[in-house]
């Protein structure tokens, strides 16, 4: 096994074949690059749907997503995220995953730990790929924080709103049933969130879900969210991700905040399977 870091604020590539058996010390030496580099990339794979289940199952219990009309058939712990369309005309995916900067699953009270994408088509146009998705390091953007800033949050959370996202105007998916919205009532998490594995402190906000901030007054609390969701976002704090078919991309939730760049359109088709590994409550 070796890994190549890419020399941004974070991101590395793990070299290795993820079809064959992966024993115990190099699933641990994965994992604690993993942790390291926050994002990391397996190129040239040829995973079944069965074999990224069980590679994905090693890091926990993976999650049923929300939308269950995308979920690939056979397999409930595969989200389809795709903007290819079915003979009438329907979409077989979420066409319009990770359009705004997020954190994967935080309206929950045990977000995800962890995502899994797998690249089966990648829309290209010119020779060149297209659909990139772009990671912050939200460690990197604690760091880089004002004492006085970093001395206000601590102890403060804000509430994440699952529906909140779901108001972007033209989304292609379905609106929210009275069910689902019952599934995901407001929860609020530490805006300085620990990792449970490293210890490292890494801001956890972002302003498509996050609505308020508790105990402060909502346009403050406003204000402040999207403050630090701009300043995650800065350019240093960032790695791009340009797919290949083949790639397993893995990222950190808990220290990471991602976007998918939506420059292709039918009949560039884009087809990727998701799993996503169910963490820890938020501390």
């Amino acid at each position: 096994m070796e890994v190549r870091p890419s020399g941004e604020a974070l991101g590395a590539e793990i070299v290795v074949d993820l079809a064959g058996e992966i024993d115990e010390a190099t699933f641990r030496a994965i994992e604690a690059a993993f942790h390291e580099h926050i994002v990391v990339v397996f190129r040239g794979q040829l995973l079944s749907s069965e074999r990224q289940i069980a590679f994905s199952r090693r890091f926990g219990e993976l999650e049923v997503h929300i939308v269950r009309e995308y979920l690939l058939a056979g397999f409930p712990e595969i989200l389809l995220v795709s903007n290819i369309r079915d003979a009438a005309g329907e979409n077989i995916g979420l066409a319009d995953a990770g359009f705004t900067w997020h954190s994967d699953v935080s309206y929950r009270r045990r977000p995800s730990r962890c995502s899994l994408l797998y690249a089966i088509e990648v829309p290209e146009e010119g020779g060149r790929t297209l659909g990139d998705t772009v990671f912050a390091n939200t460690v990197r953007a604690y760091e880089a924080l004002p004492a006085g800033m970093k001395a206000w949050l601590e102890g403060r959370k804000a509430v994440h709103r699952y529906s909140e996202r779901m108001r972007v105007a033209d989304s292609p998916r379905p609106k929210l049933t009275a069910a689902q919205l019952a599934e995901t009532p407001d929860v609020a998490h530490p805006i300085v969130r620990t990792h449970p594995v490293t210890g490292r402190k890494a801001l956890y906000v972002t302003k498509g879900e996050c609505v308020g901030i508790e105990g402060v007054p909502d346009d403050e609390g406003r204000a402040v969210i999207e403050e630090l969701h701009d300043h995650c976002i800065k350019a240093e704090f960032q790695y791009r991700h340009r797919w290949r078919v083949g790639d397993l991309l893995m990222w950190d939730n808990a220290t990471a905040m991602h976007l998918a760049v939506c420059d292709y359109a039918l009949p560039q088709r884009r087809l990727m399977h998701r799993t996503t590994v169910i963490g820890d409550v938020p501390e």
